[in-house]
């Protein structure tokens, strides 16, 4: 099992629950993939440094977890087709 952290914007436009369905899909997703989630935190809404599909906010979101190496592809490709995120990253904290 790998070290990861994730950060992801979510669109600031959408409800409260709409947000946190969103974080708790991400979690249910490093579950289902054998991993498990060590901390959240939610920066909540900040202005972007550039616009991005025409917003200036979004909501902040930072995952530590750990996880066998397949997972972070598979979320990766979740992350990507969701219409709520707009940006993420994925970094594994093992590697130098």
């Amino acid at each position: 099992m790998n070290n990861y952290e994730l950060m992801f914007i979510i669109a600031a436009a959408l409800d409260d629950g709409v947000k946190e369905a969103t974080v708790e899909t991400v979690k249910e997703i490093i579950a289902a993939g054998g991993g498990e989630v060590v901390q959240t935190d939610v920066l909540g809404i900040k202005k972007l440094t550039y616009p991005i599909k025409k917003k200036n906010e979004g909501y902040y979101v930072v995952v530590l977890f750990k996880a066998p190496a397949d997972l972070p592809k598979e979320l990766d490709r979740r992350l990507r087709i969701s219409d709520n995120v707009i940006r993420h990253l994925i970094i594994n904290k093992d590697e130098k």
